[in-house]
């Protein structure tokens, strides 16, 4: 499918799969436009068919030409900051990095520099897109790998709705203590904050509905710790850390959590992002090297035994 960043504009040519549809179509079933989304483009007039502007209900044929009003620039309050970026994938919709352990993902106050959105908003302007910086999940500072962003408002809202449907598969894999019983399993806690400490969260019965999937990659009994690889049917707040911790395998070095620290940081990387690309069709997977964790260990989840 052809889709071409230009000035302010992004054009598609429709391929044979979006003939028949209409616009309004596209918008709402397809890529799950808000209602506020769709209000300012129809206010701005902002959506066009073969450079004109027409009806909303116009059936799209093949080879039609549809311009989208979505590089528009936004107020932001991200310093640009020059920060070289280990980019694993991008397009005009969405950029996908590999992120270093150790930096935030987004600013606390206006000021800060130094975090991934800073970078992530120097490398927009280089580009010539001036819109706001859209992480669509988050990792905690420790923790390396794989991040998505949206590179303009439809693609925010759009990726926001497959987050919220699972639709975009995020693993993870993470040295923990100890030797697991099993090869594989499950854990199903419900996770909420911890009332004795303010950043710690804790498995509890009053928390939010917390799934994660387990699978051991290799074992290493000398050390007595695991490779294990992990993937999250719900997003909370520290849930790998929270649930290896509480079946007795916290990763290592998670002090907070009950690791030793013979590890820099939480040993725990998101190697692996897949999804169904919301505007091209292409299935997406990115996979980021474990480059942070030691030789041996990151050699083991690229080429297991």
């Amino acid at each position: 499918m052809m889709w071409s960043k230009k000035g302010d504009w992004l054009e598609c040519v429709i391929p044979s799969f979006w003939e028949g549809r209409t616009i309004e179509s596209l918008l709402k079933e397809v890529w799950c436009a808000s209602k506020k989304l769709a209000h300012q483009l129809r206010m701005e007039k902002g959506i066009k068919l073969n450079g004109k502007e027409v009806s909303w209900q116009t059936p799209l044929k093949e080879k039609d030409r549809l311009q989208l009003y979505l590089y528009k620039p936004e107020p932001s309050i991200i310093i640009p900051e020059y920060r070289e970026l280990s980019v694993l994938w991008e397009d005009e919709h969405l950029l996908i990095i590999n992120k270093g352990a150790g930096i935030d993902i987004h600013p606390s106050e206006p000021s800060q520099i130094g975090t991934l959105a800073n970078a992530v908003a120097f490398y927009l302007q280089s580009q010539g897109i001036l819109t706001k910086v859209r992480h669509i999940h988050r990792l905690d500072r420790d923790t390396s790998g794989t991040i998505l962003f949206a590179k303009h408002t439809l693609a925010g809202a759009t990726l926001d709705r497959m987050l919220e449907g699972r639709l975009i598969k995020r693993t993870y894999v993470a040295l923990v203590h100890g030797i697991l019983k099993n090869k594989s399993g499950t854990i199903s806690a419900p996770i909420g904050r911890d009332r004795h400490h303010p950043t710690r969260r804790r498995v509890s019965k009053t928390g939010a509905k917390a799934v994660t999937h387990y699978r051991v990659l290799h074992t290493f009994p000398d050390e007595q710790t695991s490779l294990v690889e992990l993937s999250l049917d719900t997003g909370r707040t520290h849930q790998i850390r929270v649930h290896m911790s509480y079946i007795g395998h916290p990763l290592v070095g998670d002090v907070l959590y009950g690791g030793k620290d013979t590890f820099h940081r939480q040993a725990l990387h998101a190697v692996k992002l897949s999804f169904l690309h919301p505007f091209t069709n292409e299935m997406i997977s990115c996979i980021a090297h474990v480059d942070d964790f030691p030789v041996d260990i990151a050699r083991f989840y690229m080429d297991p035994p």
